[in-house]
């Protein structure tokens, strides 16, 4: 089964499956559902004709796949060009939202093979 450009695997439960689909989380995938009357425990393969197009109906009211990801990746740019603190984040390849860097996220900056302790410095005794 393929809705929006992303391939829908047979053997989830509807709900999980759709989430597969950029853009589609468990919230939005039990709504769509319930529009659509279908139960959540329905397998993908077990979906009829009528359900499918009902499905897809749905799905093509979200901006999801590609106008999604472009919409996502302009924000960015956006944010990049106009020079502000969370664009320039974005463009080191840092955490933009506040997150700590002394200890997490040290695969991004490189640090992966440093050895951390809890993080004290050692006094010198004399």
């Amino acid at each position: 089964m393929r809705i929006a450009g992303t391939e829908i695997p047979d053997k989830k439960r509807l709900e999980v499956a759709l989430t597969y689909i950029f853009g589609i989380g468990k919230s939005r995938a039990k709504k769509i559902l319930d529009d659509a009357k279908i139960s959540f425990d329905k397998l993908a393969k077990d979906v009829s004709e009528k359900e499918f197009n009902a499905l897809m109906g749905l799905v093509e009211k979200y901006r999801v796949e590609g106008d999604l990801r472009r919409e996502v990746s302009a924000n960015i740019k956006r944010l990049k060009e106009i020079k502000s603190y969370r664009g320039s984040r974005h463009s080191k390849r840092l955490p933009s939202r506040g997150q700590r860097t002394k200890t997490n996220t040290r695969t991004i900056k490189g640090n992966v093979r440093v050895t951390m302790g809890s993080g004290k410095k050692k006094v010198e005794k004399k």
